[in-house]
């Protein structure tokens, strides 16, 4: 009985130390509390634990019966209650403090549970949390899950935040914030925990793919993430890339990658291409050197039959020149003399309209032996072609175009633009990619675009991105694959106006088809950007969770305002007073918003990303200089 007793009254303390006031009022979601005492101190102690006291931007608990309702403190604010002193015979006037609270959710047992199922009502009792129920409202997985620690939240460092992994990893994640933010951090925060936690389970390295994409070289030291990654460092300069990414021959050969990649315009060069793709005719390899011979036959033949004056010697010229480049090694010699015996000797006579082969011995003119097969055939059924596959679709593009424009069916003025571009775009993607090269057996791939020109910087994301979204689709098996993109807003804005529309709206509908149907087949977008203003609305507002570092700028917060419907405005208003490694987390992955400081990564692991610290690079200049 004893014991009761002091069950009861230790009760009866608790909620006299945490009750703080009663329901003044109920509209919708919104409740107004009127507070009984002043409770200005940030946490009281009970029992020898600190508690979190009554705040803004604080939880409450609202007690209707057996029901705990949980609602966040939005805001506070005074009114004015008259009355009268009966021992003064006067009238005077009350100040209240009156809390607007925002209700979230309950509890069920020990468990907190989002949604509402029962409104309080006026003069319903409302308490502070005590440490356990604080502790239920932030733990955002269940027992039986595996989760990851990002970090401690920003109000109350001594609770750390834990993130259940397949809340979280199984969604679409968005990180957001300026320069400076933290957000580097973050994206390599959560991946490095995960790989920590799961990287010893050989289902993990077998099931699941991760590929990020990083513009910056900031994720590619020994230590990030995990140590078993393969890393490729794509460069366009002089001597290309030590390690180029395999793509597949199909990929390659799709006419919308080739549109993309060539700059191809809507009417005329796309169908150009369409007809070149679908022409498999070099594809045979035994057969591939005789029909290449063949095609330059039929062009050098249908060119010197024909007697056009509007298409003179100097396209046959043209046609061994833009060959140059595409024969093997022994048979280089071989076509530079061809071409230049052409060059000199083959001549248009316009009286006569005929052509003859003219050299400073001997001469054909009036004369009915046909050039070709005097004077150049020997020397072209001699040469051996390059078949690589860059090769095969470069020649395939070359003798298309001038078996079309010699014949009449395409206009050269609208395909010759694009044969200019055809060599110096190939040129520039032959230094990144390799077909059909073998891939490794690491389940973190990181591609580094650093030393990439901006042209390519665009293609190379989409190309990856494109084939692996097509092969795990049409695989159809319970793996998933995790593309992450780094600093997005360059491959994913809707604001640049360096390329075609064509080309945006091809990006745009790749990367909108994946967030929108990659999660059905296991797909999942990782994106982090520093304008999130500039990114596809559809694309934002297709994120399941979102880590919101600070930005600055109003077009970046209304951004994000309109796409996350789980922030109150509250927070929002909080978002360009943020400190660096602070970000609201929201989404799926946690049952309420909260402030969280991420945990910053050891020096070895974090992302080369932070701002140089001018002072001790001048100090150390300075020692060198006195040491010298």
């Amino acid at each position: 009985m004893t014991t009761k007793i002091k069950s009861i009254e230790r009760e009866l303390i608790r909620e006299s130390i945490f009750i703080i006031g009663h329901v003044l009022s109920v509209d919708g979601r919104i409740v107004k509390i009127k507070l009984n005492k002043n409770k200005n101190h940030s946490h009281i102690l009970f029992e020898g634990k600190t508690v979190k006291n009554v705040s803004v931007g604080g939880y409450v608990k609202i007690v209707k019966g057996f029901v705990s309702i949980i609602g966040k403190v939005e805001g506070e604010f005074i009114s004015e209650e008259k009355y009268f002193n009966k021992e003064y015979n006067k009238e005077e006037t009350k100040i209240n403090r009156i809390l607007q609270v925002s209700l979230f959710g309950h509890f069920e047992g020990n468990c907190f549970k989002q949604g509402i199922k029962e409104m309080p009502l006026i003069d319903n009792e409302c308490f502070l949390l005590n440490r356990e129920e604080f502790n239920a409202l932030h733990q955002f997985y269940k027992n039986s899950q595996k989760s990851i620690v990002i970090g401690n939240l920003t109000e109350e460092p001594s609770q750390t935040i834990r993130l259940g992994a397949n809340n979280l990893f199984a969604s679409h994640i968005g990180i957001f914030g300026n320069t400076g933010s933290g957000k580097s951090n973050t994206l390599a925060k959560i991946y490095t925990e995960l790989f920590k936690e799961f990287d010893n389970l050989e289902e993990f390295k077998k099931r699941s793919d991760f590929v990020i994409i990083d513009f910056n070289g900031e994720y590619i030291g020994d230590d990030m993430i995990t140590i078993n990654k393969t890393v490729y460092e794509l460069s366009t300069g002089k001597d290309g890339s030590k390690k180029k990414y395999p793509i597949t021959k199909e990929n390659l050969n799709k006419v919308e990658v080739l549109s993309v990649l060539l700059e191809a315009t809507e009417k005329t060069q796309k169908p150009f291409l369409d007809r070149v793709v679908r022409n498999d005719y070099l594809d045979d390899e035994e057969k591939f050197n005789n029909r290449v011979i063949f095609d330059i036959e039929e062009i050098c033949r249908n060119i010197i039959d024909k007697k056009d004056k509007n298409i003179r010697e100097g396209v046959v010229v043209e046609v061994f020149g833009r060959l140059l480049n595409l024969v093997s090694d022994e048979s280089e010699e071989g076509i530079k003399n061809i071409k230049k015996d052409i060059e000199n000797n083959l001549h248009f006579h316009s009286g006569t309209n005929d052509y003859y082969w003219s050299t400073t011995d001997t001469s054909n003119f009036n004369n009915n032996t046909p050039i070709y097969d005097n004077k150049i055939k020997t020397a072209v059924d001699s040469l051996k072609f390059k078949n690589d596959e860059f090769s095969k679709l470069k020649l395939k593009i070359i003798l298309n175009y001038f078996r079309e424009t010699i014949k009449g069916y395409s206009n050269q003025e609208h395909i010759g633009p694009l044969i200019g571009r055809t060599f110096r775009k190939f040129d520039m993607l032959e230094k990144l990619i390799e077909v059909n090269g073998e891939t490794d057996i690491n389940n973190l791939t990181v591609l580094c675009l650093r030393d990439v020109n901006i042209e390519m910087k665009k293609i190379i994301p989409l190309i990856v991105c494109k084939q692996l979204y097509e092969k795990k689709k049409e695989s159809n098996n319970k793996t998933s694959l995790h593309i992450i993109v780094d600093e997005a807003h360059n491959i994913l804005s809707t604001m640049s106006q360096r390329e075609s529309e064509t080309w945006k709206d091809y990006r745009l509908e790749t990367f909108e088809e994946i967030i929108k149907e990659g999660r059905k087949f296991g797909v999942f977008l990782t994106i982090a950007s520093q304008r999130p203003y500039d990114i596809s609305p559809t694309i934002i507002s297709q994120l399941h969770n979102y880590f919101i570092h600070r930005l600055i700028n109003d077009n970046d917060i209304n951004a994000v305002e309109k796409a996350v419907a789980y922030l109150d405005k509250l927070s929002f208003q909080s978002i360009p007073i943020l400190p660096v490694g602070s970000c609201f987390v929201a989404g799926l992955a946690s049952d309420i918003p909260v402030k969280v400081d991420i945990d910053l990564l050891e020096e070895n692991k974090r992302p080369k990303s932070g701002t140089v610290d001018l002072e001790k690079e001048w100090s150390n200049n300075k020692n060198v200089k006195e040491n010298s």
